[in-house]
């Protein structure tokens, strides 16, 4: 351990009072992940395409799953990339390659040729989330960064219900033929202005550039950070010391496999495991549960329709509380109780009662949605690892997607939707037994404090 001179970036960042140039940096974030909207209109498109004679149900398989393995791959690679190349250059990169694949998608000659075009819009998607959410927490300042990240993720989880009004409005006024191959030109010409403007304002992560030694580019962008949060606020901000303790080192990705990293891995994955376990098998399963418990189609959809207003609502309590509470404290009591919300819900039998607890368990849902992937897993890794960490928890979480619906149907049909429900709970309670066991408290702590705890 040396002491040398260097911009302490993460000292200075973690100082500044909010500001406009956060509002500016959570804006460009955000924007960019709602109008990166390429998943959420698979099933709009497939349905279209089955009309048009396109795809049956094996070829729809086909689609659903290459789109699953391309963010597999994008969050994989992505997060290396992403560490090597730098917060701003990756969003960037991973925008022109999912915008080029959507465009390209759009003029698809025939099916084939888009579920490659889908494929790719994945490996663009997953690198892309990868690095926007866990790049983010590099900028914010450790008092309130949960909070700020929340509020990314409820701007993000917009897209979804944007998407689908918009995909309404098309079908009124576009041919069939034409009507799928808009619904990819629109959210790519919304990602190209995303790409445009974090090309001419977003800077590159100070922290980053300092850990890669970097440190006239970091404290030039550094200075000038703090030059516009001064403007803006109009008070002079306190001076940071820049004689720092440093432990020169890299970080290979071979460093993830072992110690303290590892610990972070299989935290970080098991959260993610119980992220995409339980979201997507409710999103995916909860009206063919509602059916199984004898309630029609018609309502079915109603109810399903009405629980899933509890998305928006979920994300947006997380937004106040997320750092008024510890994080592993939060992350354990949310997965107790949808343990526990899940189970009594799968009892109900009356329509109220079930769309009442509906609605509540998909509240909690989304409150550790927006904990797991905006949040706890983005934030508990050092500068230098920050996406690759990020990137292999990430693929890890996408396989658990890609397993859960097998499980899922087996249970349905031997054990009914109890079954289904006491295999969420089982997974909920593991995940909070990992977090109260290997968590790190990482609320209020800066990047750096995060980087060396145990």
């Amino acid at each position: 351990m040396t002491e040398q001179k260097r911009p302490n970036c993460g000292a200075r960042l973690d100082r500044l009072p909010d500001s406009s140039w956060h509002w500016s940096m959570f804006g460009m974030v955000a924007f960019g992940l709602l109008v990166c909207w390429s998943n959420a209109i698979g099933g709009l498109v497939l349905a279209q395409l089955k009309a048009l004679g396109w795809t049956n149900n094996s070829i729809s398989a086909m689609f659903v799953a290459l789109t699953t393995a391309g963010m597999f791959l994008g969050a994989l690679v992505g997060g290396i990339i992403g560490d090597k190349i730098g917060r701003r250059n990756g969003f960037i990169l991973f925008e022109a390659i999912h915008i080029i694949s959507m465009i390209a998608g759009a003029l698809s000659p025939n099916m084939t040729f888009l579920i490659v075009c889908r494929f790719v819009m994945g490996v663009g998607l997953g690198a892309l989330l990868v690095t926007l959410f866990a790049g983010f927490t590099e900028y914010m300042p450790a008092r309130n960064r949960g909070t700020w990240s929340s509020r990314v993720s409820f701007i993000g989880n917009w897209s979804y219900p944007i998407c689908s009004l918009i995909a309404m409005g098309i079908v009124l006024v576009v041919s069939p033929e034409m009507n799928w191959r808009v619904q990819f030109v629109i959210p790519s010409i919304l990602s190209l202005i995303a790409t445009v403007i974090a090309y001419k304002k977003f800077p590159e992560s100070p922290r980053w550039l300092e850990s890669k030694g970097r440190y006239e580019e970091a404290e030039a962008i550094m200075s000038d950070i703090e030059r516009k949060v001064e403007a803006a606020t109009g008070k002079k901000l306190e001076a940071v010391s820049n004689t720092v303790a440093v432990e020169q080192h890299h970080l290979p990705y071979s460093a993830l496999f072992k110690g303290a990293l590892l610990k972070r891995v299989i935290l970080g994955s098991m959260v993610l495991i119980a992220m995409n376990v339980v979201q997507y098998t409710l999103i995916n399963w909860l009206p063919t549960l509602f059916m199984a418990q004898g309630i029609n189609l018609k309502d079915s959809i109603v109810l399903n329709t009405m629980s899933m207003f509890g998305a928006p609502t979920g994300i947006f309590i997380a937004m106040f509380i997320m750092d008024k509470l510890p994080r592993k404290v939060m992350g354990v009591g949310l997965l107790v109780v949808i343990a526990i919300l899940g189970y009594v819900y799968s009892l109900q039998t009356s329509m109220m009662m079930i769309s009442i607890m509906g609605f509540f368990l998909i509240i909690f849902v989304y409150m550790f949605v927006c904990y797991a992937s905006a949040v706890y897993v983005p934030e508990i890794w050092p500068t230098e690892a920050k996406l690759r960490g990020s990137g292999l928890a990430n693929a890890v979480g996408r396989v658990s997607g890609i397993i859960a619906p097998y499980v899922v149907a087996t249970l349905l049909d031997s054990m009914g939707v109890t079954g289904v429900f006491m295999f969420l709970s089982g997974v909920s309670i593991v995940v909070a037994l990992s977090i109260a066991f290997l968590g790190i408290e990482s609320r209020g702590a800066s990047v750096e404090q995060i980087s060396v705890a145990k």
